[in-house]
């Protein structure tokens, strides 16, 4: 259930991609959502699956606990698949059922379209997996000090992002556990008219409203005890280091760019 939900979660391992730094991590992130769209034949997908999966890997996260925090996302993926299925309709008509209609066009562009939504996932996923929120603060934070000449809060933002991040697991956490609680007060939310699946969850949201405004004013209290006043004139325990392996590693999709580019259709 959504206790297994892995965006926004960190994982401590010894891997290399643990190890990088995160302003390379966050270009990295930035670079591959860009390049992703280049992708429109199969052999560009491929090249985008291997790089995924060659990041995965390094990244020496178990499969298991992907596999578990990607069930509830598989299911989103496969809906985009029939969308696309069935309402785009280009090339060759390959079935027809009455009113349902399945063309070349829609199975081609239901599964790179699956594939891009997929990858683009696993991606996402695995910057929050292998860096902490301490040091997604400080990347972007980093990466976006030019800003700060146009008097953008550099620091706030980042800042806030990082804690977004944070709490995403916490508040599904706390989804789940009021979700238990109503079912065993009788509500049904998987079964029933979709008009009474709707009213079920209003009782959902409301607690859960209360509970992440309580925890924002938990925060803010803290912050505020430890003499929190903004960014100005704050130094930092941990120093970035750029790395030999952040290069290579922006090399390495830096070439994927470049054969995206020669190989795509």
């Amino acid at each position: 259930m959504m206790e297994k939900m892995i965006f926004g979660r960190y994982v401590p391992a010894d891997s290399t991609v643990h190890k990088m730094d995160p302003r390379s991590k966050l270009l990295i992130i930035f670079l591959f959502v860009c390049i992703i769209f280049f992708a429109n034949n199969w052999i560009t997908y491929v090249l985008i699956g291997i790089y995924t999966f060659y990041m995965l890997g390094i990244s020496k996260i178990p499969v298991r606990f992907l596999y578990g925090g990607l069930k509830p996302v598989i299911w989103l993926v496969l809906f985009t698949l029939v969308l696309q299925l069935f309402f785009t309709k280009q090339g060759d008509l390959l079935f027809k059922f009455g009113p349902l209609e399945i063309y070349e066009g829609g199975v081609r562009q239901g599964i790179f379209i699956s594939l891009r939504f997929f990858f683009l996932i696993l991606m996402t996923s695995l910057l929050t997996l292998t860096t902490s929120p301490i040091e997604i603060t400080d990347g972007m934070e980093t990466l976006l000090n030019p800003l700060k000449k146009v008097r953008f809060p550099v620091h706030e933002m980042a800042l806030m992002m990082s804690i977004s991040l944070r709490f995403i697991p916490t508040l599904m956490q706390e989804t789940d556990k009021i979700m238990k609680a109503q079912i065993a007060r009788g509500v049904e939310f998987d079964s029933g008219p979709l008009k009474e699946r709707v009213k079920a969850v209003i009782p959902l949201l409301i607690p859960l409203f209360v509970s992440a405004f309580k925890r924002a004013e938990e925060l803010a209290i803290a912050m505020e005890a430890r003499g929190y006043r903004g960014g100005e004139g704050r130094t930092k325990y941990r120093q970035l280091s750029w790395r030999t392996v952040d290069t290579l590693q922006i090399i390495l999709l830096v070439v994927l760019t470049i054969l995206l580019i020669i190989l795509r259709s």
